[in-house]
């Protein structure tokens, strides 16, 4: 296969990264996997992922963004600085955020009030937001709906029916991840993938994490990286029964129209 394919998720600034960054960045356009979205998940990682995107013109861009865990430690400047970033031509969507009420590393009042500002900040921008949802469904569409937000992407769906349909509705893209490789945890996925539009859907690998489960050759350490996207491609062309070819050609459109890249 030919056709490059972009991940629209790589946590790439993440530790487990710091030792062979450039060669993962290497490994995956050897893979066919060009550009890569770098996830901003906090402040400090968002102004990193923007500064090593600026140095891959064209292979990498970043997403600038606090992540629900991390809403706890937003203040006054933090707007500001991120709309500083998404200034930057590399930065082409507001987020990771959203609210995670599985984990509550940060209070649920203070993750509404900084996904608020966000998408505040994403709408004043006319910028894609970058979406991340857990255990938070009713009150994440009630605030979405609330802005009128048009143009968004569900990053890392593993939700049910009702919610697909409901952001479907609402006019969302939808990420999929490895998750659709697991036979277990990833079974209802599979079923649900194919009642996404194929001009609404995109892929990534949320690397370091969410290894597919079913890699034939498993990396040692166990890390999730871009290399590995053509293989959740081949599974979700496999459980939509569509080619290969034509859901990487798809996909690969849908994120350069997305993100504008």
């Amino acid at each position: 296969m030919n056709q490059p394919i972009i991940d629209i998720g790589v946590n790439l600034m993440h530790r487990s990264f710091h030792q062979d960054r450039e060669q993962v960045v290497e490994r995956a356009v050897a893979n066919n996997v060009n550009p890569l979205i770098i996830t901003g998940t906090s402040l400090r990682n968002s102004v990193e992922a923007a500064q090593y995107a600026g140095r891959y013109k064209g292979k990498l861009y970043a997403t600038a963004g606090v992540h629900p865990h991390d809403a706890k430690s937003c203040d006054e400047g933090t707007i500001a600085k991120l709309k500083e970033l998404a200034a930057m031509p590399q930065v082409v969507a507001i987020g990771e955020c959203g609210l995670d009420y599985n984990r509550d590393f940060s209070p649920r009042d203070v993750q509404r009030k900084w996904f608020a500002e966000q998408i505040r900040l994403a709408l004043e921008l006319n910028m894609p937001l970058f979406l991340h949802e857990r255990d938070a469904f009713s009150d994440f569409t009630a605030m979405l709906k609330e802005h009128a937000v048009q143009k968004a992407v569900v990053h890392c769906f593993t939700g049910n029916l009702t919610e697909l349909k409901a952001y479907l509705d609402m006019g969302f893209y939808i990420g999929i991840t490895g998750w659709i490789c697991d036979e277990r945890r990833g079974k209802h996925l599979r079923d649900l993938v194919r009642i996404i539009p194929l001009n609404r859907l995109m892929i990534e690998t949320d690397a370091p994490f969410l290894t597919p489960r079913d890699l034939k050759e498993k990396p040692a350490d166990g890390r999730n990286e871009p290399a590995f996207l053509p293989h959740i491609l081949q599974a979700v062309a496999r459980c939509t029964g569509k080619t290969v070819e034509e859901v990487a050609k798809a996909t690969t459109e849908t994120a350069v129209e997305f993100f504008r890249i």
